[in-house]
């Protein structure tokens, strides 16, 4: 499902919910399949009464995970040479999240165009949670 060099333009965005009301659940489920039981994650009594937060939180790499939909969504998994974030805020069970790319740059590389992305992704209030880069192949 690439995206061909044409049909792209640099400043253009895609926009996508990646999750509404994020469930508690949902964050142990990932706990699961990532492996990371990190009590702050899945221990609400550790998260508030030793660690101080107000209660458990979203793993970083499952609100990266979520990101990247954006991206697959847009230009296919098979495309994506290059995707990294930086975490910014926690994610909060409740939050709903919505992430953006946008088209910074295309190159033409010896292998073929290259497009460069933005990424942000923020909460239902607003807060940015992760800003990031990626880069995808484009079909000539």
């Amino acid at each position: 499902m690439s995206v061909n060099a044409a049909d792209i333009k640099i400043g253009e965005t895609r926009e996508s919910v990646l999750v509404d009301d994020l469930k508690r659940t949902r964050i142990v489920q990932y706990a699961g399949a990532s492996g990371d039981f990190n009590p702050l994650h899945t221990d609400n009594r550790f998260a508030t009464e030793t660690a101080g937060y107000p209660g458990v939180f979203a793993h970083g790499m499952l609100t990266m995970g979520m990101t990247g939909r954006v991206l697959t969504d847009w230009v296919g998994p098979e495309a994506l040479l290059r995707f990294g974030v930086r975490f910014k805020a926690q994610v909060w069970p409740g939050d709903t999240l919505t992430a953006t790319a946008t088209v910074e740059s295309v190159e033409d590389t010896p292998d073929g165009p290259v497009a460069h992305f933005a990424l942000r992704t923020v909460t239902q209030d607003g807060a940015e949670v992760v800003t990031g880069t990626a880069t995808a192949r484009l079909e000539p």
